[in-house]
């Protein structure tokens, strides 16, 4: 009995429900299988059965991951627009901060304790940090692309933990 042949036999058909596809099965079997004994037979089915069984489970699961994977694309896309509007907010106190510092004294120390030239050191710092978080976020997806890990496991198991 090939694949395809079976393939064609277990092919999705809105109008039939499982039962009936299990009783195509059974006649498809007897009709091939006439050698065989029943012992063959009942395994043969009870495998079919686990089959069909376990491939109604990965229909059903199919849509969620799918929802799973848009949100978390969306959430992605959420968190590159918030990233751009720091980095203009980052350059927008950068001009501010040159601005008054011109105006104000244009000799003062740059290294002085000025509150707000921390203030910018420490968000010129942080868009840094976040950079190259970003660009170790982007290595590791490339590694693991090129290891071939499965993804799609990884994601369905992230999603099954939180279910639980």
């Amino acid at each position: 009995m090939s694949f395809s042949y079976l393939k064609e036999k277990f092919k999705k058909k809105p109008e039939k429900d499982e039962k009936e596809e299990v009783d195509q099965l059974e006649l498809a079997l007897s009709e091939e299988n006439v050698q065989e004994t029943p012992k063959e037979q009942k395994e043969d089915e009870e495998k079919i059965i686990l089959i069909m069984n376990r491939l109604t489970e990965i229909e059903n699961d199919l849509p969620r991951i799918k929802v799973n994977i848009d949100t978390l694309k969306s959430q992605i896309q959420e968190l590159r627009e918030e990233i751009e509007k720091l980095d203009k907010t980052i350059k927008d106190v950068m001009m501010l901060y040159e601005v008054v510092s011109q105006e104000i004294n244009p000799f003062r120390d740059v290294d002085s304790e000025n509150p707000i030239v921390k203030e910018i050191h420490e968000l010129k710092q942080d868009l840094e940090d976040i950079r190259k978080e970003i660009a170790q976020m982007k290595g590791d997806l490339k590694l693991l692309a090129y290891h071939k890990v499965d993804l799609d496991r990884i994601i369905y198991e992230a999603i099954s933990e939180g279910e639980a």
